[in-house]
C-alpha cells in the first residue's frame, strides 16, 4: 500500500485542482493520498468526490502556518471537524494575514521598478482561499521577470529579500490544542527544514508530544539521510508516529512528484485510528 500524506492542490498554492491532483495520485499508482491544502480546508469535497470515483483513500487534512519562539513551523493536521469555530476562527486569522500582506508585497515590487499589479496575481490565484507568495511569484513568471517560482523567492519573497513582508502566524502550541480539540491529528511538516529546525529540539519536541503532537513528518525531500535518522530516532524515544510524504505542489514544486517519499502502512493506520478505513 502506497500512501502519501502531504499534498497541495490550487486551492492554496499547488497548480492541480483537487480533482486533478486525486487523478494524478491514483495515476502515480497511489492507494491512499491526502489533501492538506495551506490553512484551508474548501478542497476536500471535489478531492472525496473524485477520490470515489477513482478508488483511492483519500485523507482530509491540512497544513497550517505557525510559529513557535518567533519561528516559522508548519504543522499537519489529519481529519479534524470542520465546522469546529475555535479551529476555523485562527484559520480564518491565518487567511487574512496571507491575504493582507498581498498590497505591501506589490508595493515593494513596484517600488523596485517591477509593473506587477494585484489583479496580475489574482489572475494566477484562482479559487484559492487565499493569495500568497506562490501565486506572486506565478505572476511574476507571466511577466517574464523570473523563469521559475524558487528564483522568484530567491530574489524578492523570502525573508532578508527586498519584496517580503511578514504576516500572522498561529502559536504551534495553542494550534495543537486546537486540532486535538476538534478530533484532530497534528504532525510536524518537516521539522528540520528551513526556520523551524533552529526551535525544534528534542525537548521541545517532547513537550509538543504532551500537548497532543502525534507524529514528524520524518522522509520529506528536504531532509538528508542523516536528518531521517536522527528524526526517526526522537520519534521512536517519544513514541511519535513517522510519516513520509512529497509535498506536491503540482508544476509549482520541482522534483517532489507524488509518492516520493511514502508512509509506511502501519504508521498511517497509528496515525489516522479510527478516522479513515485505509483496507481499499
Amino acid at each position: 500500500m502506497l500512501i502519501d500524506l502531504h499534498t497541495h492542490s490550487r486551492r492554496s498554492d499547488g497548480t492541480d485542482g483537487p480533482t486533478e491532483l486525486v487523478e494524478n495520485a491514483a495515476r502515480a499508482g497511489l492507494d491512499v493520498v491526502a489533501l492538506t491544502d495551506h490553512d484551508a480546508m474548501t478542497g476536500w469535497a471535489e478531492a472525496q468526490a473524485a477520490a470515489d470515483r477513482v478508488g483511492i483513500t483519500l485523507v482530509k487534512g491540512l497544513e497550517i502556518s505557525c510559529r513557535y519562539r518567533d519561528k516559522g513551523v508548519h504543522l499537519l493536521g489529519y481529519e479534524p471537524d470542520p465546522t469546529d469555530p475555535s479551529l476555523l476562527g485562527e484559520l480564518d486569522r491565518v487567511l487574512r494575514g496571507r491575504q493582507d500582506r498581498l498590497p505591501k508585497t506589490i508595493a515593494r515590487l513596484q517600488d523596485l521598478g517591477i509593473a506587477i499589479t494585484e489583479a496580475d496575481v489574482l489572475a494566477v490565484s484562482g479559487d484559492a482561499a487565499a493569495t500568497g507568495r506562490p501565486h506572486v511569484a506565478d505572476a511574476l513568471i507571466v511577466m517574464g521577470v523570473v523563469a521559475t517560482r524558487d528564483e522568484a523567492f530567491e530574489r524578492y519573497l523570502m525573508p532578508g529579500r527586498p519584496a517580503y513582508v511578514d504576516r500572522y502566524a498561529a502559536d504551534l502550541e495553542e494550534m495543537i490544542r486546537l486540532l486535538v480539540d476538534a478530533g484532530g491529528r497534528p504532525v510536524i511538516a518537516h521539522p528540520w527544514t528551513r526556520q523551524s529546525r533552529s526551535v525544534l529540539t528534542e525537548d521541545v519536541v517532547a513537550g509538543l508530544a504532551e500537548l497532543g503532537l502525534v507524529g514528524l513528518e520524518v522522509d520529506h525531500n528536504d531532509h538528508d539521510a542523516g536528518t531521517r535518522t536522527r528524526l526517526r530516532e526522537i520519534a521512536r524515544e517519544l513514541d511519535l508516529v513517522v510519516t513520509g510524504s512529497s509535498d506536491y505542489h503540482g508544476t509549482g514544486k520541482v522534483g517532489y512528484d507524488l509518492g516520493v517519499n511514502t508512509t509506511a502502512p502501519d504508521q498511517a493506520v497509528r496515525l489516522l485510528e479510527d478516522r479513515v478505513t485505509l483496507n481499499r
